[in-house]
């Protein structure tokens, strides 16, 4: 049953895709259309945040904040020495 202020999306998938998708709504005891608005709900948070966090990493070195070679290097120090 559709929900209210929703509306209708086509898309394609091969179908072995469409098959996992089937099985797990199956499993979970959901709709195939809920899982998929969930799905792409999850993508477009991801996507904007990482956006976000590219757009403040470039606002800050047009700024002129960033990390000399030193510094990048001695916060890989430890990272370097587990290995």
């Amino acid at each position: 049953m559709a929900e209210i202020g929703t509306v209708p999306v086509t898309i394609r998938m091969s179908p072995e895709r469409r098959d996992a998708l089937d099985d797990l709504a199956r499993r979970l005891e959901r709709d195939r259309s809920e899982l998929v608005d969930e799905a792409v709900a999850e993508f477009i948070d991801a996507r904007l945040g990482w956006a976000a966090h590219l757009q403040a990493g470039l606002q800050e070195a047009e700024a002129g904040d960033i990390a000399t070679e030193v510094e990048v290097a001695a916060a890989f120090a430890p990272r370097a020495k587990r290995d």
